[in-house]
């Protein structure tokens, strides 16, 4: 075991938050005993770069207790929790991370965990990935493959296997069915405003919600601000999203004229500079902003920071920048993902469902090891339906079975 972590003493209080998420998490309990039983990952090396909280490193646990020697560091310096972290280092896993790490020292991390020889690679955001094609090629022959967590992860994925860089297999996993449409929507949506409600004690109701991006996570944002009393606008750049969300209930402009009329401003794109200093000038005085993608760069902080006349701590995790004389905007979290910079992230019954397609899909990577030629892989549909029999049935839910008749009728070219 080696680690490098803030402080070991910490871990009885990391212990009880992830003994927290065990109880509230039955379908990685149920692949806990499995993999205890089965030993999938025995003789395997894992390297896992998630938020480092609670939930990912029951993650952990679970991959460990299948056979895996865990490599583990955080995929945000904000959202790494120290007692956690301690926690894991005290079960005798490999953890490199601490709360509110340098750049330099983020990278460090990412490259002890990688020194390692790992065979599986587990990512959020794609660091991992990238820093093993540029840096660390030596490490390369080690990799059976890997699975990446995020949206944003699978841009970066796509356009490396696009220019043919991409040097081993990658599941897709936020692109299953039994992530991306209940972590995208239901987790970011109450995870967002968890962490805004919490950092601000302000109220939503009545006020202007401006939401950037309208894909899974935005739906769910704009969602839970309807629920929560506020008045929605959606920024799009794309046609089709941006004619849903008016379907939706929701109006549809530009970010400059949106910019105007906010109250609180969440981006949730996976692009760069959506919220801009042209926007910044126009914002009301006391707007807040926040992002919700993985990178701190949709809202340009750079060019924030230099306009800014002056900043404050207004209160933790929000920093206050003077536009002018009289206007002041708020920004929660640097910028950063505002569910775990500001949160705890996503419910813990909701990450059970992304965790284990996350745990179900390296299984698959280690079976079919040497079948696999593609390098961009999607869930398998049976890991999909695995994962959601399970969830219904500890939800206490039962479903109709097609007969064979029925199928016969949907495989018939007669319909």
């Amino acid at each position: 075991m080696s680690y490098e972590i803030k402080d070991i003493n910490l871990a009885p209080s990391g212990e009880h938050k992830i003994d927290w998420v065990r109880k509230n998490c039955p379908l990685l309990r149920s692949l806990e005993e499995d993999f205890k039983k089965d030993q999938p990952f025995l003789g395997i090396r894992i390297a896992l770069s998630i938020h480092l909280e609670a939930k990912t490193a029951y993650l952990c646990k679970v991959l460990a207790a299948g056979g895996a020697e865990m490599f583990i560091t955080g995929s945000n310096p904000l959202s790494t929790q120290d007692d956690v972290a301690a926690a894991l280092a005290a079960a005798g896993l490999n953890v490199f991370a601490w709360y509110n790490s340098t750049e330099e020292e983020y990278f460090h991390h990412i490259t002890k965990v990688l020194e390692n020889h790992c065979n599986i690679i587990i990512d959020d955001g794609g660091d991992l990935v990238n820093m093993l094609h540029t840096q660390m090629t030596d490490e390369l022959s080690h990799v059976i493959g890997g699975c990446e967590e995020t949206t944003t992860g699978i841009i970066r994925l796509m356009a490396m296997a696009k220019q043919g860089q991409l040097q081993f297999p990658m599941v897709m996993v936020n692109n299953a069915d039994c992530k991306h449409l209940f972590d995208n929507r239901y987790g970011t949506g109450q995870s967002v405003f968890d962490g805004i409600n919490r950092t601000t004690n302000l109220i939503v109701a009545g006020k202007f919600v401006v939401v950037a991006g309208y894909g899974w996570c935005g739906k769910g944002v704009a969602m839970r601000a309807k629920g929560l009393g506020a008045r929605v606008i959606v920024t799009e750049v794309d046609p089709i999203k941006a004619i849903e969300a008016v379907m939706d209930g929701f109006d549809v402009m530009p970010m400059h004229e949106a910019a105007k009329i906010g109250d609180f401003f969440i981006t949730v794109t996976g692009c760069a500079h959506v919220i801009t200093e042209e926007d910044f000038k126009s914002m009301k005085n006391g707007a807040i902003l926040c992002n919700a993608g993985h990178f701190d760069v949709e809202i340009d902080m750079k060019r924030l920071r230099e306009i800014a006349l002056d900043t404050v701590d207004q209160r933790q995790n929000i920093i206050g920048y003077q536009i002018d004389a009289d206007r002041w905007i708020y920004v929660l979290g640097e910028g950063r993902l505002v569910n775990l910079a500001c949160g705890d992230g996503h419910p813990a019954e909701i990450m059970d469902m992304s965790f284990a397609i996350q745990a179900l899909s390296a299984k698959y990577l280690v079976e079919h090891a040497k079948e696999l030629t593609e390098k961009l892989i999607v869930v398998p549909k049976e890991v999909d339906n695995e994962v959601a029999v399970r969830k219904l049935r500890f939800l206490g839910k039962e479903i109709d079975s097609l007969t064979p008749e029925q199928e016969a009728y949907l495989n018939s070219s007669a319909i």
